[in-house]
């Protein structure tokens, strides 16, 4: 048994390590940056929205912060039943740039925040020359944009999206949403490191640049249409017609609160963390063994043989726990490079942070059930039957 571990866990470790080690020479995190007179209008955000009116409001008063590089900012409500609107229209009576408008009932076959994204593109201005995706429940800092832009044309992406700095309240997302975050790190780059397969690009869609041109050239968001995971899809599609996709570091310029509590957690991201929708089915697969291996097992075969104690392990046993030893240590050492992604200066119970790793199963059993099923219920709406 203790073979037939080592045979499933070794050649993950090495491609588990062979990522990690590149993040020594990661991009950068991006910082605020003042913007130049060469960014004027150069820029139309869009934000989807459907009943966030507990969570737009610092949405709104950073969009309006940002400079004179933002031409317009259109709020595509979805018929928020909340007073949604309400606030979008409060917003636009102090900052002429907000438009608020209702996209068309949702089509057969979209998901609907793609549907509410395309519209806002196809609505935008075609005299600005990128587009930028951004959700409800960012809370975007000054010099966001400008950095942004910058950062893509000095760098040449054609698309460039941001991981944020999570904003962490209750216990219980202090120790699960890490080990529900690892799930992506170990999977593919981190953020600040390119990736050269297409189908290996990562994005995020809460800050997501695209120059107009290329959204224009690949229709918009209808290749992702049907994506839970809009944005990574459209960020492949996109990478995979030669256009240079950047996913970097965004802590500095940006924070989100996305779900409140472990629960929402657990229900909400968990649906759309396994990335089936823009994976190939060997791709999926592929992913759900590294991460059995390497991130689920580690912690309960260093507890079975501590409970257990051998009096005589076998050479096999003793390298299969320390193999699983090392792992461990990996794990807890990365909390300290994924400690500047979070903002726990309003947790209760902020230290279970430096615990999640004993989250990592229940993470990993996350993805498992997820890769097997698709959403029937996404931020309200219903969408058919499980497959």
């Amino acid at each position: 048994m203790a073979l037939l571990f080592l045979l499933l866990q070794i050649p993950a470790t090495a491609v588990l390590l062979s990522r990690l080690l590149k993040g020594p020479s990661r991009h950068p995190p991006l910082e605020p940056t003042l913007a130049t007179p060469d960014l004027l209008g150069s820029v139309s955000v869009v934000v989807p929205t459907l009943n966030e009116a507990d969570r737009i409001s610092p949405c709104l008063d950073g969009l309006s912060r940002q400079s004179y590089e933002v031409r317009e900012v259109i709020v595509v409500d979805s018929n928020s039943q909340d007073g949604t609107p309400d606030l979008v229209k409060a917003a636009q009576k102090n900052d002429p740039r907000f438009r608020l408008m209702t996209d068309d009932p949702l089509p057969t076959g979209w998901v609907g925040r793609p549907w509410a994204l395309h519209n806002g593109f196809l609505h935008s201005s075609e005299h600005s020359e990128w587009f930028l995706g951004m959700d409800a429940d960012t809370q975007p800092h000054p010099g966001l944009v400008a950095s942004l832009v910058k950062t893509a044309q000095t760098e040449g992406y054609d698309l460039l999206s941001l991981s944020p700095q999570f904003i962490l309240k209750s216990p219980g997302e202090c120790w699960l949403q890490p080990a529900l975050l690892m799930t992506l790190l170990y999977r593919f780059e981190s953020a600040g490191v390119d990736s050269s397969v297409a189908e290996r690009v990562m994005a995020n869609g809460q800050c997501f640049l695209c120059r107009r041109a290329v959204l224009a050239q690949v229709g918009g968001y209808s290749s992702a249409k049907s994506s839970f995971c809009d944005d990574v899809t459209l960020a492949r599609n996109i990478s995979s017609q030669g256009f240079r996709v950047g996913f970097l570091d965004g802590a500095k310029v940006f924070k989100v609160r996305m779900y409140e509590g472990a629960v929402q957690t657990w229900q909400e991201w968990g649906r759309s963390l396994d990335l089936k929708d823009a994976s190939s089915p060997a791709a999926l697969w592929w992913d759900l063994w590294l991460l059995f291996a390497v991130q689920a097992l580690p912690l309960p075969i260093v507890l079975s043989y501590l409970l257990f104690l051998p009096s005589t392990p076998s050479p096999f046993l003793l390298a299969l726990l320390g193999l699983n030893v090392f792992l461990l240590v990996v794990r807890f050492a990365l909390l300290l490079a994924i400690a500047p992604s979070y903002d726990r200066s309003q947790a209760r119970g902020g230290w279970l942070f430096w615990l999640s790793p004993f989250a990592d199963p229940l993470a990993v059993l996350r993805i498992f059930l997820s890769a097997f099923r698709t959403p029937t219920q996404w931020r309200g709406r219903q969408y058919g039957h499980p497959s």
